[in-house]
Protein backbone atom coordinates (compact mmCIF):
# COMPACT_ATOMS: atom_id res chain seq x y z
CA UNK A 1 0.00 0.00 0.00
CA UNK A 2 1.70 3.37 -0.75
CA UNK A 3 1.98 5.40 1.70
CA UNK A 4 0.21 9.44 2.13
CA UNK A 5 2.43 12.42 2.14
CA UNK A 6 1.72 12.71 5.44
CA UNK A 7 3.65 9.61 6.64
CA UNK A 8 7.28 11.17 6.59
CA UNK A 9 5.52 13.64 9.40
CA UNK A 10 3.99 11.19 11.49
CA UNK A 11 6.76 12.03 14.64
CA UNK A 12 5.35 15.41 13.80
CA UNK A 13 1.34 14.59 14.08
CA UNK A 14 2.35 12.22 17.13
CA UNK A 15 4.32 15.73 19.03
CA UNK A 16 0.95 17.48 18.29
CA UNK A 17 -1.50 14.76 19.49
CA UNK A 18 1.06 14.59 22.86
CA UNK A 19 1.18 18.79 23.13
CA UNK A 20 -2.69 18.87 22.88
CA UNK A 21 -4.16 15.72 24.28
CA UNK A 22 -2.07 14.73 27.23
CA UNK A 23 -0.82 16.35 30.66
CA UNK A 24 -0.14 14.97 34.06
CA UNK A 25 -3.57 13.49 34.76
CA UNK A 26 -4.72 13.01 30.78
CA UNK A 27 -2.30 10.38 28.97
CA UNK A 28 -3.23 8.65 25.76
CA UNK A 29 -2.00 4.74 25.94
CA UNK A 30 -0.09 3.15 21.83
CA UNK A 31 -3.78 2.29 21.09
CA UNK A 32 -5.18 5.54 21.16
CA UNK A 33 -2.30 7.18 19.83
CA UNK A 34 -2.36 5.00 16.41
CA UNK A 35 -6.38 5.94 16.29
CA UNK A 36 -5.57 9.89 16.40
CA UNK A 37 -2.46 9.34 13.78
CA UNK A 38 -4.96 7.80 11.52
CA UNK A 39 -6.95 10.76 11.62
CA UNK A 40 -4.09 12.26 10.16
CA UNK A 41 -3.96 9.78 7.27
CA UNK A 42 -1.06 8.19 9.24
CA UNK A 43 -0.36 4.50 9.53
CA UNK A 44 1.32 3.76 12.85
CA UNK A 45 2.25 0.00 14.65
CA UNK A 46 3.08 -0.68 18.04
CA UNK A 47 6.64 -0.98 17.68
CA UNK A 48 7.38 2.34 15.51
CA UNK A 49 5.03 4.17 18.40
CA UNK A 50 8.15 3.31 21.49
CA UNK A 51 11.15 4.35 18.64
CA UNK A 52 9.17 7.49 17.49
CA UNK A 53 8.82 8.33 21.53
CA UNK A 54 12.01 7.54 22.05
CA UNK A 55 13.74 9.84 19.19
CA UNK A 56 11.43 12.49 20.57
CA UNK A 57 12.77 12.25 24.24
CA UNK A 58 16.36 12.24 22.78
CA UNK A 59 15.12 15.59 21.01
CA UNK A 60 14.65 17.08 24.56
CA UNK A 61 11.10 16.64 24.84
CA UNK A 62 10.10 15.33 28.27
CA UNK A 63 7.57 12.13 27.17
CA UNK A 64 6.83 9.78 29.93
CA UNK A 65 5.18 6.43 30.25
CA UNK A 66 3.41 6.37 33.61
CA UNK A 67 2.48 2.53 33.75
CA UNK A 68 1.18 3.02 37.72
CA UNK A 69 -2.23 5.32 36.52
CA UNK A 70 -5.24 3.97 36.32
CA UNK A 71 -5.43 5.41 32.76
CA UNK A 72 -1.97 4.55 32.10
CA UNK A 73 -0.31 6.05 28.62
CA UNK A 74 2.27 8.28 27.48
CA UNK A 75 1.57 11.89 28.58
CA UNK A 76 3.77 15.16 28.08
CA UNK A 77 5.13 15.62 31.12
CA UNK A 78 6.84 18.92 30.94
CA UNK A 79 6.63 22.46 28.92
CA UNK A 80 7.81 25.30 28.22
CA UNK A 81 5.26 27.13 30.33
CA UNK A 82 4.21 25.90 33.30
CA UNK A 83 0.16 26.32 33.65
CA UNK A 84 0.73 29.16 36.82
CA UNK A 85 3.30 30.98 34.27
CA UNK A 86 0.56 30.77 31.55
CA UNK A 87 -1.65 32.14 34.09
CA UNK A 88 0.17 34.95 34.81
CA UNK A 89 0.73 35.84 31.30
CA UNK A 90 -3.01 35.91 30.24
CA UNK A 91 -4.20 37.84 33.30
CA UNK A 92 -0.94 40.28 32.45
CA UNK A 93 -2.75 40.23 28.81
CA UNK A 94 -6.52 40.47 29.92
CA UNK A 95 -5.67 43.39 32.64
CA UNK A 96 -3.93 45.60 29.93
CA UNK A 97 -5.77 48.82 28.91
CA UNK A 98 -3.76 49.44 26.13
CA UNK A 99 -4.37 45.87 24.70
CA UNK A 100 -7.68 46.18 22.64
CA UNK A 101 -10.12 43.51 23.36
CA UNK A 102 -9.77 41.75 19.71
CA UNK A 103 -5.81 41.74 20.45
CA UNK A 104 -6.40 40.10 23.75
CA UNK A 105 -8.44 37.62 22.81
CA UNK A 106 -6.46 36.37 19.98
CA UNK A 107 -2.84 36.14 22.49
CA UNK A 108 -5.01 34.63 24.50
CA UNK A 109 -6.08 32.08 21.84
CA UNK A 110 -2.02 31.72 21.12
CA UNK A 111 -0.82 31.26 24.87
CA UNK A 112 -3.22 28.17 24.95
CA UNK A 113 -1.38 26.65 22.02
CA UNK A 114 1.18 25.94 24.66
CA UNK A 115 -0.67 23.74 27.16
CA UNK A 116 -2.90 20.43 26.63
CA UNK A 117 -7.19 21.33 25.71
CA UNK A 118 -7.92 20.61 29.08
CA UNK A 119 -5.46 23.13 30.51
CA UNK A 120 -6.48 25.50 27.99
CA UNK A 121 -10.33 25.61 29.31
CA UNK A 122 -8.77 26.37 32.48
CA UNK A 123 -7.27 29.18 31.34
CA UNK A 124 -10.40 30.52 29.79
CA UNK A 125 -12.51 30.21 33.06
CA UNK A 126 -9.11 32.09 34.90
CA UNK A 127 -9.14 35.47 32.94
CA UNK A 128 -12.90 35.73 32.12
CA UNK A 129 -13.39 39.30 33.15
CA UNK A 130 -16.03 41.95 31.86
CA UNK A 131 -16.19 45.47 31.30
CA UNK A 132 -12.44 46.19 31.56
CA UNK A 133 -11.85 49.22 29.79
CA UNK A 134 -9.87 48.33 26.97
CA UNK A 135 -7.96 50.27 24.78
CA UNK A 136 -9.67 50.84 20.91
CA UNK A 137 -6.74 51.58 18.98
CA UNK A 138 -5.56 48.77 16.99
CA UNK A 139 -2.07 50.13 15.65
CA UNK A 140 -0.81 50.25 18.75
CA UNK A 141 1.13 47.41 18.38
CA UNK A 142 2.21 48.34 15.19
CA UNK A 143 3.37 51.93 17.15
CA UNK A 144 5.35 49.82 19.85
CA UNK A 145 7.14 47.80 17.24
CA UNK A 146 7.99 51.25 15.36
CA UNK A 147 9.51 53.13 17.85
CA UNK A 148 11.42 50.19 19.10
CA UNK A 149 12.87 50.01 15.19
CA UNK A 150 13.56 54.17 15.33
CA UNK A 151 15.30 53.25 18.66
CA UNK A 152 17.18 50.58 17.55
CA UNK A 153 18.34 52.51 14.03
CA UNK A 154 18.82 55.75 15.48
CA UNK A 155 15.85 57.45 14.04
CA UNK A 156 13.09 60.19 14.37
CA UNK A 157 9.73 59.40 14.32
CA UNK A 158 6.47 61.32 13.11
CA UNK A 159 2.54 60.76 14.10
CA UNK A 160 -0.41 62.28 14.56
CA UNK A 161 -1.90 62.58 18.07
CA UNK A 162 -5.49 62.53 19.35
CA UNK A 163 -7.57 63.47 22.27
CA UNK A 164 -11.16 62.80 23.23
CA UNK A 165 -14.15 65.86 23.08
CA UNK A 166 -16.93 65.59 25.09
CA UNK A 167 -19.12 64.09 22.16
CA UNK A 168 -17.25 60.96 23.00
CA UNK A 169 -15.13 61.54 19.57
CA UNK A 170 -11.47 61.30 18.82
CA UNK A 171 -10.22 64.77 18.23
CA UNK A 172 -6.32 65.18 16.44
CA UNK A 173 -4.15 68.15 18.16
CA UNK A 174 -2.49 70.28 16.50
CA UNK A 175 -4.81 70.31 13.71
CA UNK A 176 -3.83 67.70 13.04
CA UNK A 177 -0.54 68.28 12.19
CA UNK A 178 2.44 65.75 12.60
CA UNK A 179 4.66 65.34 15.54
CA UNK A 180 8.43 65.15 14.82
CA UNK A 181 10.10 63.47 17.90
CA UNK A 182 13.45 61.59 18.57
CA UNK A 183 12.09 58.41 20.67
CA UNK A 184 14.45 57.29 23.83
CA UNK A 185 12.37 54.66 25.70
CA UNK A 186 8.85 53.63 26.45
CA UNK A 187 7.80 53.69 29.93
CA UNK A 188 4.62 51.08 31.26
CA UNK A 189 3.12 53.29 34.05
CA UNK A 190 -0.40 53.36 35.57
CA UNK A 191 -1.80 50.78 33.04
CA UNK A 192 -0.42 52.61 29.92
CA UNK A 193 2.26 52.43 27.83
CA UNK A 194 4.01 55.76 27.36
CA UNK A 195 6.88 57.16 24.63
CA UNK A 196 9.73 59.15 26.16
CA UNK A 197 11.23 61.32 23.39
CA UNK A 198 13.04 64.60 22.51
CA UNK A 199 10.88 66.82 20.84
CA UNK A 200 13.17 69.36 18.96
CA UNK A 201 10.72 71.95 17.68
CA UNK A 202 10.66 72.71 21.72
CA UNK A 203 13.86 71.37 22.74
CA UNK A 204 12.67 69.24 26.17
CA UNK A 205 12.27 65.39 26.90
CA UNK A 206 7.89 64.96 26.18
CA UNK A 207 5.98 61.96 26.83
CA UNK A 208 3.01 61.18 24.98
CA UNK A 209 0.36 58.10 25.17
CA UNK A 210 1.15 55.33 22.52
CA UNK A 211 -2.48 54.22 22.30
CA UNK A 212 -3.51 58.11 21.29
CA UNK A 213 -0.56 57.92 18.15
CA UNK A 214 -1.71 57.13 15.23
CA UNK A 215 -0.31 57.30 11.40
CA UNK A 216 3.04 56.74 12.97
CA UNK A 217 6.33 56.66 10.67
CA UNK A 218 9.79 56.24 10.75
CA UNK A 219 11.58 59.02 9.42
CA UNK A 220 15.33 59.10 8.06
CA UNK A 221 16.37 61.62 10.19
CA UNK A 222 19.04 60.72 12.61
CA UNK A 223 17.74 61.04 16.65
CA UNK A 224 18.41 64.54 18.11
CA UNK A 225 18.80 65.27 22.11
CA UNK A 226 20.64 61.91 23.12
CA UNK A 227 22.77 64.13 25.91
CA UNK A 228 19.89 65.28 27.27
CA UNK A 229 17.93 61.59 27.28
CA UNK A 230 20.92 60.12 29.30
CA UNK A 231 20.37 62.04 31.64
CA UNK A 232 16.70 60.53 31.84
CA UNK A 233 15.69 57.66 34.52
CA UNK A 234 12.29 55.94 33.69
CA UNK A 235 12.15 54.76 36.96
CA UNK A 236 12.78 57.60 38.97
CA UNK A 237 10.76 59.55 36.23
CA UNK A 238 7.54 57.34 37.00
CA UNK A 239 8.02 57.78 40.90
CA UNK A 240 8.52 60.78 41.00
CA UNK A 241 5.29 61.76 38.68
CA UNK A 242 1.62 60.98 39.04
CA UNK A 243 -0.32 59.64 36.32
CA UNK A 244 2.33 60.63 33.95
CA UNK A 245 1.83 64.66 34.52
CA UNK A 246 4.00 67.38 33.54
CA UNK A 247 4.93 69.88 35.53
CA UNK A 248 7.98 71.52 38.05
CA UNK A 249 10.57 69.35 39.65
CA UNK A 250 10.23 69.95 43.35
CA UNK A 251 11.99 68.88 46.69
CA UNK A 252 9.10 68.04 48.35
CA UNK A 253 9.29 67.05 51.99
CA UNK A 254 6.08 65.10 53.57
CA UNK A 255 4.99 64.85 56.88
CA UNK A 256 3.45 61.24 57.63
CA UNK A 257 1.90 59.18 60.42
CA UNK A 258 3.45 55.34 60.95
CA UNK A 259 0.60 53.55 59.40
CA UNK A 260 1.42 55.18 56.38
CA UNK A 261 5.14 53.90 55.96
CA UNK A 262 3.94 51.17 53.52
CA UNK A 263 2.42 53.50 51.47
CA UNK A 264 5.58 55.85 50.68
CA UNK A 265 8.10 52.64 49.99
CA UNK A 266 5.19 51.68 47.72
CA UNK A 267 4.97 54.71 45.85
CA UNK A 268 8.54 56.01 45.99
CA UNK A 269 10.86 52.88 46.39
CA UNK A 270 12.75 51.89 49.21
CA UNK A 271 15.52 54.60 48.81
CA UNK A 272 13.34 57.18 49.49
CA UNK A 273 14.64 59.74 52.49
CA UNK A 274 12.66 58.71 55.74
CA UNK A 275 13.02 59.87 59.56
CA UNK A 276 10.96 59.53 62.49
CA UNK A 277 10.26 63.43 64.06
CA UNK A 278 7.88 62.34 66.68
CA UNK A 279 6.11 58.96 68.13
CA UNK A 280 3.47 58.33 65.24
CA UNK A 281 5.23 60.58 62.52
CA UNK A 282 7.66 60.16 60.36
CA UNK A 283 8.83 62.70 57.78
CA UNK A 284 9.33 61.82 54.20
CA UNK A 285 11.86 63.88 51.53
CA UNK A 286 11.32 63.48 47.75
CA UNK A 287 11.68 65.17 44.24
CA UNK A 288 8.00 65.19 43.06
CA UNK A 289 7.07 66.58 39.93
CA UNK A 290 4.24 69.08 41.27
CA UNK A 291 1.10 68.56 39.45
CA UNK A 292 -2.97 68.23 40.14
CA UNK A 293 -2.96 64.14 40.35
CA UNK A 294 -0.32 64.89 42.35
CA UNK A 295 -2.77 66.90 45.25
CA UNK A 296 -5.24 64.52 44.59
CA UNK A 297 -3.37 61.79 45.84
CA UNK A 298 -2.19 63.83 48.98
CA UNK A 299 -6.42 64.63 49.91
CA UNK A 300 -6.98 60.59 49.46
CA UNK A 301 -4.57 59.70 52.21
CA UNK A 302 -7.33 61.44 54.35
CA UNK A 303 -5.13 63.70 56.24
CA UNK A 304 -2.46 61.22 57.26
CA UNK A 305 0.20 63.07 54.64
CA UNK A 306 0.61 66.71 54.90
CA UNK A 307 3.05 68.74 53.02
CA UNK A 308 5.53 70.48 55.21
CA UNK A 309 8.05 72.02 52.69
CA UNK A 310 8.41 74.06 50.43
CA UNK A 311 5.70 76.60 51.57
CA UNK A 312 4.49 77.34 48.06
CA UNK A 313 3.93 74.00 47.15
CA UNK A 314 1.95 73.74 50.37
CA UNK A 315 0.08 76.77 49.12
CA UNK A 316 -0.62 75.70 45.80
CA UNK A 317 -2.03 72.21 47.26
CA UNK A 318 -4.32 74.13 49.83
CA UNK A 319 -5.41 76.52 46.85
CA UNK A 320 -6.00 73.36 44.37
CA UNK A 321 -7.98 71.72 46.71
CA UNK A 322 -10.07 74.82 48.10
CA UNK A 323 -10.87 75.50 44.31
CA UNK A 324 -12.34 71.63 43.92
CA UNK A 325 -14.26 71.84 46.90
CA UNK A 326 -15.56 75.92 45.77
CA UNK A 327 -16.74 73.64 42.52
CA UNK A 328 -18.49 70.80 44.11
CA UNK A 329 -20.46 73.74 46.17
CA UNK A 330 -21.31 75.14 43.35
Amino acid sequence: MAKSSNQKLKQLYLLKILSEYTDETHALTTRELIEKLSEYNVNAERKSIYSDIEALNTMGYDILNDKNRNHYGYYMASRNFEMPELKLLVDAVQSSRFITEKKSRELIGKLEKLCSKYDAGKLQRQVYVSDRQKAENESIYYNIDGIHEAIQNDRQISFRYYEWDSNKKMRLKKEGQRYLVSPHMLIWNDANYYLVAFEGESGIIKHFRVDKMVELSVENAERQGKEACLEFSSAIYSRKSFQMFGGEEVAVTMLCEESMVGVMIDRFGKEVSMRQTQPGWFRVRTEIVVSPPFFGWLAGMGGKVKISAPKEVAEEAESYLKKVLEQWKE
